[in-house]
């Protein structure tokens, strides 16, 4: 694994923000800047290293962009057989290149665990996706089947639960089945690759647009770090019996540092997470990485402007 020598000494040559506006209008998510092109039928995304929780930007990570982009576009390749994506080619360790797409306005979020923010909500009594589930249920129970809980899809602030009954409104019916029917296969085998490389992947979201054809696809991402929740699979039982906490390999240890030292769960001015945290983050990152592809990081250190602006030109964009 890369060393914290080398994170350390990256932790402020990171990817804010991007200025290209050759390549189209520019859309700033919470960690990608989007460029769409409509004359070309295609959106460039530059994977910045921005990390957010609780849909809060808090800062940047080393390297966290370039193993964002790297794992999605493996995610992508490893799952076309089961559900068509945007993906087309990723000219840089930072970009991809996309079709273009209308998104939906949902995220779909398949969950084979009770934890995280369903936990929470579990713990107040609350159910605010209509589920109904079976009563005495413990902290990271596994269900016995996924299960797919909605959430509004924010351009800003948090993303909220839905009821399928809400997500009728504003999807039609069969479009969402569509979407339903992809993510549920994406995350058998999403579940069934982590398994392979000793991982429980147990939540993630997945997005879906529709295609100038008309043809709905997955896009944004799938399968990392920040979209997904990953354990450790040889631990689960045992922590699980002694009521500890999962070995966890994903950003949830950036949500569980706010909430725990910070007392923070998105409301008000976000706190500034230290050199410390970021640098734990960025090795978390990097060791689902390696576990995930079976493959040594190699961190694309320097100028990262230059680099992607050299990437972008060979591969015929302009800039």
């Amino acid at each position: 694994m890369l060393s914290e020598e080398v994170i350390r000494k990256n932790i402020n040559n990171t990817i804010k923000e991007t200025d290209f506006p050759m390549l189209g209008e520019k859309y700033r998510g919470k960690v990608r800047d989007n460029y769409t092109d409509k004359s070309s039928g295609r959106r460039v995304i530059v994977v910045t290293d921005r990390i957010s929780a609780f849909d809060v930007v808090l800062g940047t990570v080393p390297f966290k962009g370039q193993i964002l982009n790297q794992l999605a576009a493996f995610w992508f390749n490893e799952t076309k057989d089961v559900a068509a994506s945007h993906f087309i080619s990723s000219p840089d360790p930072n970009v991809m290149v996309v079709k273009l797409c209308k998104p939906f306005p949902v995220e779909v979020v398949v969950r084979n665990y009770l934890t995280g923010s369903l936990w929470r909500e579990c713990e107040k009594g609350q159910d605010n996706y209509g589920l109904n589930l079976p009563a005495g249920m413990k902290k990271d129970q596994k269900f016995d089947f996924p299960i797919i809980t909605p959430s509004t899809k924010a351009d800003s602030g948090h993303d909220m639960p839905m009821k399928r009954k809400d997500v009728l409104k504003i999807v039609p019916e069969e479009a969402y089945a569509k979407m339903e029917e992809m993510a549920l296969k994406l995350f058998k085998r999403g579940s069934e690759i982590a398994s392979e490389r000793g991982l429980i992947l147990v939540d993630t979201k997945y997005e879906f647009g529709e295609a100038s054809d008309g043809e709905i696809l997955v896009i944004d991402e799938i399968h990392t770090p920040d979209s997904s929740r990953f354990w450790i699979k040889e631990s689960y039982e045992r922590l699980l019996g002694k009521g500890k906490e999962q070995q966890m390999l994903d950003k949830e240890y950036v949500r569980q540092w706010l909430i725990k030292e910070k007392n923070y769960m998105g409301d008000g001015p976000a706190p500034e997470i230290g050199d410390d945290v970021k640098v734990k983050a960025a090795r978390k990152y990097i060791e689902v990485y390696e576990l995930i592809t079976g493959k040594q990081f190699e961190a694309a250190e320097g100028d990262a402007e230059a680099r992607m602006r050299e990437s972008l030109i060979k591969s015929g964009l302009k800039v």
